[in-house]
């Protein structure tokens, strides 16, 4: 859950940095703005691969139980 609170929280940084380089004109920072939303969302979509994997670990244990 932490990782899903850290890749949303890279997305705004992220956003927040391209919206001041497209205000001041500097292309760089733009880029790296666009460059940290897509890490937090990379982070965020892995957070989520991680709890699915893990809800059907435990659904398959479950199964196995009498």
């Amino acid at each position: 859950m932490a990782e899903k609170a850290k890749g949303k929280m890279e997305q705004a940084k992220g956003k927040a940095k391209e919206v001041a380089g497209k205000a001041a004109g500097n292309e760089r920072m733009k880029a790296e703005g666009k460059t940290d939303q897509v890490k937090g969302k990379t982070r965020e979509v892995a957070d989520k691969g991680k709890e699915q994997a893990r809800g059907v670990k435990d659904s398959l244990r479950d199964r196995r139980q009498p």
